[in-house]
Protein backbone atom coordinates (compact mmCIF):
# COMPACT_ATOMS: atom_id res chain seq x y z
CA UNK A 1 0.00 0.00 0.00
CA UNK A 2 1.42 3.71 -1.09
CA UNK A 3 1.80 6.15 1.42
CA UNK A 4 2.18 9.94 -0.02
CA UNK A 5 5.66 11.14 0.31
CA UNK A 6 6.85 14.28 2.47
CA UNK A 7 8.26 16.45 0.81
CA UNK A 8 11.15 18.96 2.39
CA UNK A 9 13.59 21.28 1.11
CA UNK A 10 15.91 18.16 1.60
CA UNK A 11 14.43 15.84 -0.73
CA UNK A 12 12.70 17.77 -3.36
CA UNK A 13 14.30 17.89 -6.28
CA UNK A 14 15.68 14.48 -6.36
CA UNK A 15 12.22 13.09 -5.88
CA UNK A 16 10.70 15.15 -8.55
CA UNK A 17 13.57 14.29 -10.83
CA UNK A 18 12.05 11.44 -12.44
CA UNK A 19 8.64 10.65 -13.63
CA UNK A 20 5.75 11.86 -12.60
CA UNK A 21 4.90 13.68 -9.19
CA UNK A 22 2.14 15.15 -7.77
CA UNK A 23 2.64 17.75 -4.96
CA UNK A 24 0.22 18.97 -2.97
CA UNK A 25 0.60 22.19 -1.03
CA UNK A 26 -1.39 22.53 2.11
CA UNK A 27 -1.25 23.33 5.54
CA UNK A 28 -2.90 21.89 8.97
CA UNK A 29 -4.86 24.84 9.21
CA UNK A 30 -6.87 24.86 5.83
CA UNK A 31 -9.92 23.62 6.21
CA UNK A 32 -9.84 22.69 2.25
CA UNK A 33 -6.71 21.13 2.52
CA UNK A 34 -8.08 18.78 5.36
CA UNK A 35 -10.79 17.93 3.15
CA UNK A 36 -8.90 16.92 0.33
CA UNK A 37 -6.36 14.76 2.07
CA UNK A 38 -8.01 11.07 2.14
CA UNK A 39 -8.24 11.77 -1.87
CA UNK A 40 -4.47 12.41 -1.50
CA UNK A 41 -3.74 8.98 0.34
CA UNK A 42 -6.02 7.12 -2.23
CA UNK A 43 -4.28 8.08 -5.11
CA UNK A 44 -0.60 7.28 -2.96
CA UNK A 45 -2.32 3.93 -2.88
CA UNK A 46 -3.64 3.57 -6.59
CA UNK A 47 -0.08 4.91 -8.24
CA UNK A 48 2.10 3.43 -5.76
CA UNK A 49 5.04 2.41 -8.42
CA UNK A 50 3.66 4.25 -11.08
CA UNK A 51 4.11 8.07 -9.78
CA UNK A 52 5.48 10.41 -6.70
CA UNK A 53 2.52 11.61 -4.91
CA UNK A 54 3.78 14.17 -2.80
CA UNK A 55 2.48 16.57 0.41
CA UNK A 56 4.23 19.86 1.17
CA UNK A 57 3.96 21.58 4.42
CA UNK A 58 3.70 25.43 3.77
CA UNK A 59 3.91 25.93 6.79
CA UNK A 60 7.46 23.70 7.71
CA UNK A 61 8.66 24.47 4.17
CA UNK A 62 7.96 28.31 3.05
CA UNK A 63 11.14 28.64 1.00
CA UNK A 64 9.54 25.81 -1.25
CA UNK A 65 6.22 27.88 -1.07
CA UNK A 66 7.57 30.68 -1.88
CA UNK A 67 10.03 29.67 -5.27
CA UNK A 68 6.71 28.04 -6.42
CA UNK A 69 4.88 31.55 -5.79
CA UNK A 70 2.22 29.50 -3.50
CA UNK A 71 -0.46 32.08 -2.86
CA UNK A 72 -3.50 29.79 -2.46
CA UNK A 73 -3.71 26.79 -0.71
CA UNK A 74 -4.60 23.38 -1.69
CA UNK A 75 -2.36 24.06 -4.32
CA UNK A 76 -1.86 21.44 -6.80
CA UNK A 77 1.13 21.30 -8.73
CA UNK A 78 1.85 17.89 -11.45
CA UNK A 79 5.56 17.30 -12.27
CA UNK A 80 7.30 15.43 -15.29
CA UNK A 81 10.93 14.77 -14.59
CA UNK A 82 11.66 17.95 -12.20
CA UNK A 83 9.84 20.49 -14.78
CA UNK A 84 6.38 21.87 -13.65
CA UNK A 85 3.67 20.98 -16.00
CA UNK A 86 0.35 21.71 -14.62
CA UNK A 87 -1.10 23.07 -11.66
CA UNK A 88 -4.44 23.87 -9.80
CA UNK A 89 -5.70 25.92 -7.06
CA UNK A 90 -8.32 24.69 -4.69
CA UNK A 91 -9.72 21.06 -3.74
CA UNK A 92 -10.36 18.44 -6.59
CA UNK A 93 -12.31 15.48 -6.94
CA UNK A 94 -10.03 12.11 -7.06
CA UNK A 95 -11.15 11.71 -10.35
CA UNK A 96 -9.75 14.93 -12.20
CA UNK A 97 -6.67 14.54 -10.19
CA UNK A 98 -6.34 11.35 -11.37
CA UNK A 99 -7.49 12.19 -15.23
CA UNK A 100 -4.52 14.55 -14.81
CA UNK A 101 -1.79 12.17 -13.48
CA UNK A 102 -3.04 9.71 -16.31
CA UNK A 103 -2.98 11.82 -18.93
CA UNK A 104 1.64 12.38 -17.92
CA UNK A 105 2.15 8.66 -17.80
CA UNK A 106 0.38 8.34 -21.23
Amino acid sequence: MGKYIDLTAANFEATLADGVSLVDFWAPWCGPCRMIAPVIEELAADYDGKANICKVNTDEEQDIAVKFGIRSIPTIMFFKNGEMVDQVVGAQSKQALAEKIDALLA
